[in-house]
């Protein structure tokens, strides 16, 4: 569990989001305040229709709030226009998403290595980083596969190397195992763990399953745009049963 110490790595206050839609004003976020330590595993949980989406949007940068700030680690990135957010983004954060994401054209070498070469890192050292974290996720047999040629678990891992493969300082995980049945999303969830942990990464789950919200240091609940509890917890990453 991260040591919460020195200045937080996330800071979001008195964020609010409101839409349009017709006449009416729908409001999706209400004076959200939140601080993330550097290392923290943090669930953002509730049903849907809670704001967790739209928070996560917001904490990416891929939505600009109504009202309030982000921080993240001393950058405030609700001043960022969408070039900074876009090259901030790039050298700090990963996303594995639910429906993986992966592009049908590219093999698992080639999708893995993408982020690496919008970082300009040169096709030799990117292939072979691509390949070591790969190699690391259980896929060395399966580098030159296509993400047709994968089953969805094998996918999913494919996409954990792709967001780990940069050793980004923040990694956002929405309903990363909602498609992959149990015994997978525990294998899923202990390799996402073990990797951050490994790098001293914050991650930020977000998730209606309260299956994957005891994996995380810390559960934060929304309804209604609200934060109605913000609770620590022993991750069942930590216990023995489930150690690697």
């Amino acid at each position: 569990m991260a040591e919460n110490t020195g200045a937080p790595f996330i800071s979001v206050r008195d964020l609010c989001k409101a839409y349009r839609m017709g006449t009416e004003t729908v409001v999706a976020l209400r004076k959200v305040n939140l601080t993330v330590m550097r290392g923290e595993i943090c669930c953002i949980f509730g049903a849907s229709g809670s704001g967790k989406s739209t928070l996560l949007n917001m904490l990416a940068g891929m939505e600009p709030p109504s009202k309030g700030e982000i921080i993240i680690d001393g950058n405030n990135i609700t001043a960022m226009s969408e070039n900074e957010l876009a090259a901030f983004r790039q050298k700090n954060v990963g996303f594995v998403f639910q429906a993986y994401n992966l592009l049908p054209m590219l093999t698992a070498v080639e999708n893995v290595a993408m982020p690496l070469a919008f970082c300009g890192v040169d096709r030799q050292q990117r292939e072979a980083a691509a390949k070591a974290v790969l190699k690391a996720v259980g896929l060395g047999d399966r580098l030159n596969h296509y993400p047709t040629q994968m089953s969805g678990g094998q996918q999913q891992r494919t996409g954990i190397a792709r967001a780990f493969v940069t050793k980004p300082k923040l990694i956002f995980a929405d309903e990363p195992t909602g498609n992959l049945d149990s015994k997978t999303t525990i294998d899923i969830m202990k390799m996402m763990l073990g990797f951050a942990r490994k790098y001293n990464e914050t991650m930020i789950i977000v998730t209606h399953n309260p299956e994957l919200a005891v994996y995380a240091d810390r559960i934060i609940t929304l309804k209604d745009g609200e934060i109605i509890s913000d609770e620590r917890n022993k991750s069942i990453y930590e216990r023995k049963e489930i150690k690697q």
